[in-house]
């Protein structure tokens, strides 16, 4: 969707003017949030835009039918978010759960009108661990309607580009870097190769 997004032709005629104008607020939610993230962590509110983790977003949406036994299936196994950041936009079906303390999984019901934001495990790398990637899942269920979501993810790996990401030198100053440096190519590359329930890619690049 962004910085190169598709012609207006190829979109779908049925929900093309509402793609292009979502993609617009997102992209503008994304910029406020990166920068109260910036100040969370104590830099510029500039910072992490400066650096690219606003740079691109695509979208991911996803269709769950209806299943008449979920307890012996899973809507999406667990995983974390291989971009900086993600908004989640979800129906009213339910599903979403959360790992807590790596032990114990929470649902998170849906509240109309209310966007879910997950910390990305780029955003991870940058922060040198200062914010953590949040593991989640979506239960199959029993629902005779299906589950609908769009996950928008600040990341830019369809850009070729070869810019590098390690974490914030800021950040790393009372503490040494946790993570080797990687572009977001490479990075999604290795996630590709891992899959799903796998080793980590974040895990992968840890000193």
């Amino acid at each position: 969707m962004a910085p190169n997004p598709p012609p207006p032709e190829e979109y779908p005629e049925a929900c093309r003017e509402m793609l292009m104008k979502f993609s617009e607020s997102v992209e503008k939610l994304g910029e406020n949030l990166f920068e109260l993230l910036s100040e969370a962590l104590g830099l510029n509110s500039n910072r992490l835009t400066e650096i690219g983790c606003a740079d691109g977003h695509v979208f991911f949406c996803h269709y769950y039918p209806g299943c008449p036994e979920p307890d012996r299936t899973l809507g999406h196994t667990k995983h974390c978010d291989p971009d900086f950041l993600t908004i989640l936009l979800q129906d009213q079906i339910g599903g979403l759960q959360v790992l807590h303390d790596e032990t114990q999984w929470i649902d998170i019901p849906p509240v109309e009108g209310a966007l879910v934001v997950n910390i990305g495990e780029l955003l991870q790398l940058i922060s040198n661990d200062k914010f953590k990637a949040a593991e989640h899942r979506v239960l199959a269920n029993c629902s005779t309607s299906p589950r609908i979501s769009v996950a928008c993810f600040f990341t830019t790996h369809f850009d070729p580009s070869k810019t590098l990401f390690g974490p914030i030198k800021e950040l790393s100053e009372d503490s040494p870097p946790l993570y080797r440096e990687t572009s977001v190519m490479d990075y999604i590359d290795s996630f590709n190769t891992v899959g799903l329930g796998g080793v980590s890619s974040l895990a992968r690049l840890r000193l």
